[in-house]
């Protein structure tokens, strides 16, 4: 077997239009409809499928609640163009600039909370900045962020 990439991840939220409105508007991510009227967000080659806390579609995971989820964006935009975004819609920034190890090096990140305070790290690979010096529980070339 020979994995690629993520295709989709699934989000359980508690207000569908709510998260569709906040990633579109302080993530530029695309709204996006499908099958029977359920809702996405697409962005790059992936996309994040939303399920109504409750009215969740089968099959799905154990035990899917809002605001469990740790997820890591890259931003094509530099990271102070990216917290004046965030600055001029008022959404907080909880932590960064901070140093962190992405999954193909080091990465530079901004930490937000989404409606459901999910922790939406926003980041940028950075060859000048790495990420092992920070947050010690790191480990590998490959170990995630969060």
């Amino acid at each position: 077997m020979d994995i690629d990439r993520i295709d989709h991840l699934v989000l359980t939220v508690t207000d569908v239009e709510r998260t569709v409105d906040w990633y579109a508007r302080v993530l530029g991510m695309t709204p996006v409809t499908f099958r029977g009227g359920r809702r996405a967000l697409a962005f790059g080659r992936q996309k994040l499928n939303l399920h109504a806390a409750g009215h969740e579609f089968e099959p799905k995971a154990a035990r899917p609640i809002p605001g469990s989820v740790d997820l890591c964006l890259v931003s094509g935009l530099p990271l102070d163009e990216v917290r004046a975004h965030l600055d001029a819609l008022g959404v907080q920034v909880e932590q960064g600039p901070i140093a962190r190890t992405g999954a193909t090096g080091p990465i530079t990140s901004v930490y937000v909370r989404d409606p459901d305070a999910n922790l939406i790290e926003i980041s940028t690979y950075d060859d000048e900045v790495g990420g092992d010096e920070v947050g010690g529980d790191e480990v590998g070339p490959a170990a995630g962020a969060g």
